[in-house]
């Protein structure tokens, strides 16, 4: 088992265990100095960025290396996320990522999924671009498909763990990356082991039998909670240090960046395979945290007690704790990517009539204008390089939520592009498959809106798979199991791809998406399928479509908030018109129609599916009202 979020006063304390350690028992005391998930977050947070950013970021880190001598510095992994200030890296040659974090000195750095979003070829650049003597972990990962991510295992630039020699004593660290990889990002060749707890444990006892006994994880395995379960699957692991979920732990009278509160308590704690007591941590990322945890060990490498909590980077204008950035990594990396990102913000190639969408929970669980604005983008696009590339003009398209970053409204007025790239940071391209067969298309609908969960569930339950849609008007129902949740799809020139729930036979359809999807990313069914990659990126296509496409000119009446139906949601729960709410307008369907549906069996106004509209449907209407 694992406990997920303690209440008990040691805990709330960030602590665990009851026992001091002694002088004089050859134990050892280890500060682990930790971050994950810095997302090239290089230029800090807030209204005036008054938080984090990496100067300040280095600043912090060297002050915490000096006040604890004795310790670790470790990262959980996606250490750079593409985006405005990812993208002054490629426009100007160089990795200010790499610049920012190998400044303070990593004893290893976990490879997380992010890491490969650019493919294999970068990030082994990206490890190089370190010294020699930071070392890249993953003990799930196996390389060898990969040349130059081979050469740098056969260096010992990456590998499964590292011993660090810490006043003394041997601490073994060792890397896991989620086994989601494949699916999220574009490992390449690399070959993901599943399972991670069997690749820990093997790790776990090599270092054991080298006799260290003091073992580290740090993991990039998208959630703490997943530590915490992971933990109690293995037996030996002293500290586990969670990445990926952006978690924020802490305790009562940590500082705090204003607006942030605690997940739980820093650390949490899971017990292990033999009932040992496992201290796990972690911190928001984005350089607005260092996580510090002392640790203390007895004169065997077990745990005496594991205290610490964040600390928050901020401006020296901010707080008592504020500081001043450092002045080489200000001048290397802050200003030059500042000024790239000011001149994008400045760059205006339209005007928006409405609010655009694109927050993270609306993008992942039904359409919105953003969504539709985006799938919109790929079609033109590739219909204006059909003639050149020789492929079809798609008449679908399908732009996954979890590809949509902005995670914000973005108000009507002025675009710019660096809108554009908050939107649509990744290193995605337009890619056409020329012949999809009908099978595979409702299959691909299918898995766009097999995690939603049914009408009264969480808002915002999908996830990044969600597909965003242009060409098509589909009609799914969330109370149905996944794999049998489209009722209806038809094409916008009418051609009908399913109905009744059932595949209709005929023509393969032409389709357009980005290689992430085209390559099976977020299980999309198209892995294996024949592809054309048009050699524009995502976000150019936007650009080029707003600009071009449209005149400069998004308007209402094209992009209406909520979306043009194109995905019409028909759960059974009284949502009777599909639009994401139960009020008055369901209630004057179910009593139009009342009565009726008796020989349709699908018909809307039908809630609870009985075959009839009468007063139990009137009554879920009512249960569900404004939910």
């Amino acid at each position: 088992m694992s406990i997920r979020f303690i209440a008990a006063a040691a805990l709330a304390a960030g602590t665990i265990g009851a026992t001091a350690l002694a002088g004089g028992t050859g134990g050892l005391s280890l500060t682990i100095l930790h971050i994950n998930d810095a997302e090239s977050q290089l230029l800090g947070l807030g209204d005036t960025l008054e938080y984090a950013d990496a100067a300040r970021w280095n600043t912090k880190m060297a002050d915490l290396q000096a006040m604890y001598p004795t310790n670790l510095v470790l990262t959980s992994g996606d250490n750079f996320l593409a985006g405005p200030e990812f993208n002054a890296s490629i426009a100007n040659g160089t990795s200010y990522d790499a610049a920012a974090l190998s400044a303070a000195g990593f004893d290893a750095l976990c490879i997380g999924n992010h890491d490969f979003d650019f493919g294999p070829g970068y990030l082994a650049d990206f490890v190089a671009a370190f010294p020699a003597d930071q070392t890249f972990l993953s003990c799930n990962i196996d390389f060898s498909g990969e040349p130059a991510l081979q050469a740098l295992v056969d260096a010992g630039r990456i590998a499964a763990s590292k011993v660090v020699t810490v006043d003394g004593v041997q601490v073994g660290i060792i890397g896991a990356t989620t086994p989601n990889l494949p699916f999220i990002s574009s490992p390449g060749a690399c070959v993901v082991d599943a399972d991670v707890a069997g690749a820990v444990q093997a790790e776990v006892d090599r270092l054991g039998g080298l006799g260290v006994t003091h073992i580290v994880l740090t993991s990039h395995l998208q959630s703490v909670t997943e530590d915490l379960d992971l933990i109690a699957a293995v037996r030996g692991i002293d500290v586990a240090i969670a990445g990926g979920g952006d978690d924020l732990l802490a305790n009562p009278g940590d500082l705090l960046i204003p607006g942030d509160t605690a997940a739980g308590a820093y650390p949490l704690v899971a017990i292990d395979a033999d009932g040992v007591e496992v201290p796990v941590i972690t911190t928001k990322g984005q350089y607005a945290y260092i996580g510090r945890c002392t640790v203390e060990f007895d004169a065997a490498g077990a745990v005496l007690s594991a205290e610490g909590g964040p600390v928050r980077v901020v401006d020296v204008t901010v707080g008592k704790d504020g500081v001043v950035g450092d002045a080489a990594i200000q001048s290397t990396v802050v200003d030059p990517v500042a000024a790239y990102v000011a001149e994008l913000g400045n760059t205006i190639i339209a005007t928006s009539e409405v609010d655009l969408d694109g927050r993270r929970p609306e993008v992942r669980s039904r359409e919105t204008n953003q969504g539709d604005l985006i799938a919109d983008a790929f079609i033109w696009q590739a219909t204006e390089l059909a003639e050149a590339f020789g492929t079809p003009i798609p008449q679908v398209a399908f732009a996954n939520g979890g590809g949509i970053r902005n995670d914000s409204i973005i108000p009507a007025g002025d675009i710019t592009v660096l809108d554009t790239f908050d939107m649509l940071p990744f290193s995605n391209f337009i890619t056409v498959l020329p012949s999809v067969s009908r099978d595979t298309l409702v299959a691909a609908f299918e898995n766009c809106y097999s995690r939603v969960l049914p009408f009264g569930g969480a808002a915002g339950s999908g996830t990044g798979r969600f597909g965003q849609i242009s060409g098509a008007e589909v009609v799914f129902n969330a109370d149905r199991p996944a794999g049998s949740r489209i009722v209806s799809a038809v094409l916008s020139d009418g051609t009908v791809i399913a109905e009744d729930g059932a595949v209709v036979p005929g023509d393969d359809v032409p389709v357009v998406t980005v290689n992430f999807l085209a390559n099976g990313g977020d299980e999309y069914p198209f892995a294996g399928l024949s592809y054309e990659i048009l050699g524009v990126s995502y976000q150019q296509a936007l650009e080029n479509y707003i600009v071009n496409g449209l005149g400069g000119l998004i308007t209402a009446a094209e992009y209406p908030i909520g979306g043009e139906g194109r995905i019409v949601r028909r759960d059974y729960a009284g949502d009777v018109n599909g639009d994401g709410l139960v009020n008055g307008a369901d209630l004057a369907i179910v009593i139009a129609d009342w009565g009726a549906c008796v020989a349709e069996g699908n018909c809307l106004a039908d809630t609870n599916a009985d075959g009839i509209v009468d007063g139990a449907d009137i009554g879920r209407v009512i249960g569900f009202w404004n939910r």
